[in-house]
Order: structure tokens, then C-alpha cells, then sequence
């Protein structure tokens, strides 16, 4: 079994689908998709948010190479990681919405914690 969810779509397009989300919710801050989406996504914006928190050149090569926008990496490092360097993970939260109209599938804001 592997340690994520496949999210029934191959491989590239889960990576590229989740890397979108995840640039997403670093530039607005708060998302809105499917509760199995924004599981994943949050686990990849959590390990960012780590990376940063580093603050390193390293850690920032490899925000670029991971988020699509330069300016959220300059947002993660100059903003988002700060405000958690006291904390020591769960920078995510969930909330459920209810199902979604047309196939009933659970829909879930995925945001920053403040």
C-alpha cells in the first residue's frame, strides 16, 4: 500500500493537480475542493511550510521547484513561515461544507491556520 491516495489519475496529473492546490492555498490562504484532495494537499503544504521555516537556500530551491508561482514562494518565506516558527506542525485545518450537488462527493474548505 503506498503512503498516499492516488486520487484515481495518474501519476503526473495527481503531482501537477496537487502542486496547483497547493500553490493555491499558499496565495489565498484558504481553499475549497474535495475532503480526499485536501488531505493530500495538505500534507504537501505542511512539508513547504517546514521547508521554509529553514529558511536556507536549499529549502527555497526546492519551494521553486515544487510551487508554480514565484511570488507565493516569496510569500511562504517572507510571510506564512514566520508566523508559525513557534509551531511545530499542523499549520492546516478542514472544514467540511457538506456534499456537493451534483455527485454527492464531501466538499471541505482546506485553510492556514492563523
Amino acid at each position: 500500500m503506498p503512503g498516499y491516495r492516488k486520487l484515481g489519475r495518474p501519476t503526473a496529473h495527481r503531482k501537477a493537480m496537487l502542486r496547483n492546490l497547493v500553490t493555491d492555498l499558499l496565495r489565498e490562504g484558504r481553499i475549497s475542493t474535495t475532503q480526499y484532495r485536501a488531505v493530500e494537499a495538505g500534507r504537501e503544504a505542511e512539508k513547504l511550510i517546514t521547508l521554509a521555516k529553514r529558511g536556507d537556500l536549499h529549502a527555497r530551491r526546492q519551494v521553486l521547484a515544487y510551487v508554480y508561482d514565484k511570488q507565493v514562494a516569496h510569500k511562504l518565506f517572507e510571510e506564512i513561515a514566520p508566523r508559525y516558527e513557534e509551531r511545530n506542525g499542523g499549520y492546516t485545518r478542514i472544514l467540511k461544507l457538506g456534499p456537493r450537488q451534483g455527485d454527492c462527493a464531501e466538499v471541505v474548505f482546506l485553510e492556514l491556520v492563523k
